[in-house]
């Protein structure tokens, strides 16, 4: 077989990656490069993450393609095409291990975190109710929606079974905004104000509505002392 003559350069990625011991001084082109090595054996990536690059223009955007449109758009093999989509969906999964069910959300910037893991690689809309025990541990996390990317239809019945169902005292809840402002709309604080309510009427306290964007998130209870506090 004869020699990769990109063989020297990409040993010297590696090495710059394990003394770094991570990826804070990559570019993201040469993030990029980095992952296509293990698609292009006996290719010149850097030139190939380029491209990519100039097409998506971010690592977000590429990632967070479907299959088909990465392979019609980039002219690459299904191989190629499902390896750069499985990335948003490891790191979820990655996040849901970290995390576990034993998390304790008793703090708003713990919850906020929790919250930017729990959707990361998510494009499309999806609203959950945290279950939380009487310690604010969490008992479970329940997907209540799934919409398109720009509305999601979330139901107070669903909301209330979902917090009887895994005896809770009290929930959190959460939905993203893909590809938007953490900001909520006026639809945002209609629907809470009306599962807050709702809620109230089976004595289950919401302690927050948090909202995540990307690497950002909004909390209700972060600006005003309580949820209700908005209505």
């Amino acid at each position: 077989m004869a020699d990769n003559p990109h063989r020297k350069h990409r040993e010297r990625m590696r090495k710059r990656y394990r003394s770094n011991k991570g990826l804070d001084n990559f570019a993201d082109h040469e993030v990029l490069e980095f992952l296509l090595f293990y698609c292009y054996p006996q290719r010149d990536t850097n030139e190939i993450a380029h491209r990519m690059l100039k097409e998506f223009k971010t690592l977000h955007n590429l990632f967070e393609t479907d299959v088909e449109t990465l392979m019609n758009t980039l002219n690459c093999t299904e191989n190629i095409a499902v390896l750069l989509n499985f990335i948003p969906a490891i790191a979820n999964r990655y996040f849901r291990s970290k995390w576990g069910k034993s998390v304790i959300l008793d703090d708003e910037k713990i919850a906020g975190e929790y919250v930017i893991d729990l959707f990361v690689g998510e494009t499309v809309e999806k609203f959950y109710v945290l279950c939380l025990d009487k310690k604010y541990r969490l008992i479970n996390n329940v997907l209540i929606s799934e919409g398109t990317l720009d509305e999601s239809a979330v139901y107070p019945r669903e909301i209330m079974g979902a917090a009887l169902k895994n005896n809770a005292t009290s929930i959190i809840l959460t939905h993203n905004h893909p590809g938007g402002s953490a900001k909520p709309s006026k639809s945002d604080l209609e629907a809470t104000s009306l599962i807050v309510k709702s809620l109230e009427s089976i004595n289950i306290d919401t302690i927050d509505h948090i909202i995540a964007a990307g690497d950002t998130y909004y909390s209700f209870d972060a600006r005003r002392q309580h949820v209700r506090g908005y209505y």
